[in-house]
């Protein structure tokens, strides 16, 4: 464990909480969905030390254990605390891997910063290209009426909204896919949360266009979503990630919703590995 600084300035320093694996293997960095932390990673973690990588696993700002700041919840900043994790602990051959929000700070990491660092990336469950539905942007599966019930839920009611939303994130359809007990988990994580941030996340993952992004990425990429995601759906994200990534390979999970690194975490963990390995 370890926190590392993620912004140095007059005002205020933002330090990031980080569970670090150590050793000499090639590191892979986890980037954990909203509203949850680097804990919901636990069912990666394992599997990809014992393949031989270095796993590094970190809160973002205001969520978990990390620092919890009044600003600072867009994909530029948040990117930018990936970049100084990155430097600070001189990690150079990297695969990240974005899970749902995280494929954001994925895609802005390599527009704002470059790929010198990076050996590949990964969009697990992830929300680009553009989650809002606009004019522009007719596939987009994010409808305003549906950030707006997020949006609303959300501040007025945190515990109702977070048991809600978990049984959603890993449910397809009206079946939970999950034991009660992970689900549970994961309540706890989102309790974790800031208010503020939770809300300036929630906006971000909604409103970010990453379309001109994703062009930048030209490392190998895996995408990688459950076909019952009623989140974040294949159709409207990981599909068109896959589209606009030409070196892109994409793996479906059949039956899986949001939260598939979970319900379907051998399925996950093969497939990961399997990429890591070429």
């Amino acid at each position: 464990m370890s926190e590392v600084t993620a912004h140095s300035g007059l005002l205020h320093t933002v330090k990031v909480h980080v569970e670090d694996s150590g050793g000499t293997g090639r590191p892979v960095v986890l980037i954990h969905g909203w509203p949850l932390s680097g804990e919901a990673w636990s069912e990666q973690i394992g599997a990809l030390q014992a393949a031989g990588y270095r796993t590094v696993a970190y809160d973002r700002r205001g969520f978990g254990r990390s620092d919890k700041p009044r600003s600072g919840y867009d994909y530029d900043t948040l990117s930018d605390d990936l970049a100084a994790l990155l430097e600070e602990l001189d990690l150079r051959d990297v695969t990240l891997v974005g899970f749902s929000m995280g494929g954001g700070e994925v895609a802005r990491y390599v527009a704002r910063h470059g790929e010198d660092r990076l050996r590949s990336v990964v969009f697990a469950s992830a929300v680009p290209p553009y989650m809002a539905q606009t004019d522009d942007n007719p596939d987009g599966p994010l409808d305003d009426a549906t950030a707006e019930q997020m949006e609303s839920g959300l501040k007025e009611d945190r515990d109702a909204f977070f048991e809600q939303f978990t049984t959603q994130f890993y449910s397809v359809g009206d079946e939970l896919a999950v034991s009660e007990e992970q689900r549970r988990q994961a309540v706890v994580l989102c309790q974790q949360s800031d208010q503020k941030a939770a809300l300036g996340c929630m906006e971000a993952f909604g409103t970010t266009d990453f379309r001109e992004d994703l062009p930048k990425v030209t490392v190998p990429t895996l995408v990688i979503h459950g076909d019952g995601d009623g989140v974040v759906p294949l159709e409207g994200s990981g599909a068109r990630t896959h589209a606009a990534v030409p070196q892109s390979e994409l793996v479906v999970l059949e039956g899986a919703p949001h939260g598939c690194n979970v319900s379907h975490a051998t399925q996950f963990n093969e497939a990961l590995i399997r990429f890591l390995a070429r």
